[in-house]
């Protein structure tokens, strides 16, 4: 007979009691599962975690670039190579011309991709967008033979650090209309060390050119890029009217790069600066309007100027100057919303005899410093001069100047204003002021020929050249003499 296997279930039951006593009857069997475990874990854990990096890794979405005009261009449509080596100078001056045929259509793109674009200097023109997509970079070529010469600006009558011709800027423009510089944080780039290693060896002949300068121009936008290692002056608006700046990093190295400011307004009108942060090797804004007779003969104020909204740095000047080029006349200056740190000075106002013209209707609010060596200076004898054809007599008149609520930490200086008997500071007015010091003695708000008034308390007391004022209006104590003096640059 043969043998069959019952169909009873009980046989094919997995039986428990049996099988797991039997299976972890041994400790060496426990340990080693719990291994396999642990590592099929780890494992699983680590190709999840790979994963989630390369998530990171991958490039971003593209953006796409908007269109801001009917007819939109691309570098590279003219040759350009964005190589870092290959000069394209003439790439871009293709590009510009084209765009200046279809002024009557309204004007032309010309988009930078990402790239390093090395070039001589080239100008813009007018109904154009420049924009610089996010990793380009245009490249100045940092040969001085490749950069043209101009005349010094008419206002100067000397090329600011020699006679005679200046070189232009590695992005320029003159009596143009309609112009916009935007991208997506695309950088311009100088290359600036060559120029300030020569500057201080004393082997250039003239004038170093700005980054960036449009000239005798209306209706400009500088938005979202980065300015950078500029040879000179950085962004310099000269002579121009309405102006917007706005989001823009400027970055220079905070010292060994001499005079390498971050924007000039220049006898400029109705100008906006706003939302920027600046680092750099010399004031990171200095309004300006011409230098003695040449400027006071150009006659072209710097006015109805907004500056807000900005976090700026400069160990070896300001963060924000008035000056001292400033003989065809500053007003109408706002100044709010600004961090200072770690800078040599704050907001200062520098001038001389020799200058004429006026500071006025000047205002400071919402300030703040953090780390500085003088907070708030007005100086009279900034006595540096084109030539020696000015008029020692041109006294400059100083007016109507406002600081509130003004605070910080670590200041040295909280405020020195120096005015003389030949230039005396009228109408100063400080409220709402508190800032911390790190000296100890007793001048460190300085005043000499100087008058106005303090409006309620203010941290430190203020000199006894200010009359004082509670917060209704009311006169408490006049001031001992306008004249006095107690300025102190030992400290």
């Amino acid at each position: 007979m043969v043998e069959t296997l019952s169909s009873s279930p009980s046989i094919w039951r997995f039986n428990h009691r049996r099988w797991f006593p039997a299976l972890f009857s041994s400790y060496k069997t426990l340990f080693a599962l719990l291994w396999i475990v642990v590592f099929a874990s780890l494992f699983i854990w680590q190709r999840n975690f790979v994963d989630g990096i390369s998530i990171f890794r991958r490039p971003l979405p593209f953006r796409p670039l908007p269109r801001f005009r009917p007819v939109v261009f691309n570098l590279t449509d003219f040759g350009a190579v964005g190589d870092g080596v290959t000069v394209n100078t003439l790439a871009f001056e293709k590009a510009v011309f084209t765009i200046s045929k279809l002024g009557k259509k309204g004007g032309g793109q010309l988009n930078v991709p990402a790239g390093r674009w090395l070039t001589a200097p080239f100008n813009l023109t007018s109904h154009m967008t420049l924009f610089l997509a996010e990793d380009s970079v245009i490249l100045g070529l940092d040969d001085e033979k490749y950069w043209p010469l101009m005349p010094p600006l008419p206002s100067y009558g000397y090329g600011r650090e020699h006679p005679g011709a200046r070189y232009g800027s590695l992005i320029h423009g003159q009596n143009l209309k309609d112009v916009v510089i935007t991208g997506h944080n695309g950088t311009i780039d100088g290359q600036g060390q060559t120029w300030w290693k020569k500057y201080r060896q004393k082997l250039l002949n003239h004038t170093r050119g700005p980054l960036v300068q449009i000239m005798y121009s209306s209706d400009i936008l500088i938005s979202n890029i980065t300015l950078r290692d500029s040879p000179f002056w950085t962004l310099h608006p000269y002579d121009c009217k309405n102006v917007t700046i706005r989001n823009l990093t400027i970055l220079a190295p905070l010292f060994e790069a001499p005079n390498t400011d971050g924007i000039d307004p220049d006898s400029c009108e109705d100008m906006l600066i706003e939302d920027c942060y600046i680092s750099v090797g010399d004031d990171a804004i200095a309004i300006k309007s011409g230098w003695d007779q040449y400027g006071v003969a150009y006659g072209r104020p710097s006015k109805n100027i907004l500056i807000r909204n900005l976090v700026v740095r400069s160990m070896v000047s300001a963060g924000i100057s008035i000056g001292s080029e400033m003989s065809g006349g500053i007003s109408n200056v706002r100044v709010e919303n600004v961090l200072v740190w770690n800078s040599r000075r704050a907001v200062r106002i520098k001038t001389a005899a020799g200058r004429g013209g006026y500071i006025e209707d000047i205002s400071y609010k919402n300030l703040t410093f953090e780390n500085v060596r003088v907070g708030i200076i007005i100086k009279t004898d900034y006595n540096e001069h084109p030539d020696m054809g000015f008029d020692p007599k041109a006294f400059p008149v100083i007016r109507g100047i406002s600081y509130s609520s003004i605070h910080g930490e670590g200041v040295r200086v909280p405020v020195r204003i120096h005015g003389s008997a030949d230039i005396p500071i009228r109408n100063v007015t400080f409220r709402d002021m508190s800032v911390g010091t790190t000296y100890k003695k007793k001048h460190i708000f300085q005043c000499a020929y100087v008058s106005g008034r303090v409006i309620g308390t203010i941290f430190p007391k203020p000199c006894e050249n200010l009359d004082l004022y509670d917060e209704q209006g009311t006169l408490v104590k006049k001031s001992v003499s306008e004249n006095a003096s107690d300025i102190d640059y030992d400290i």
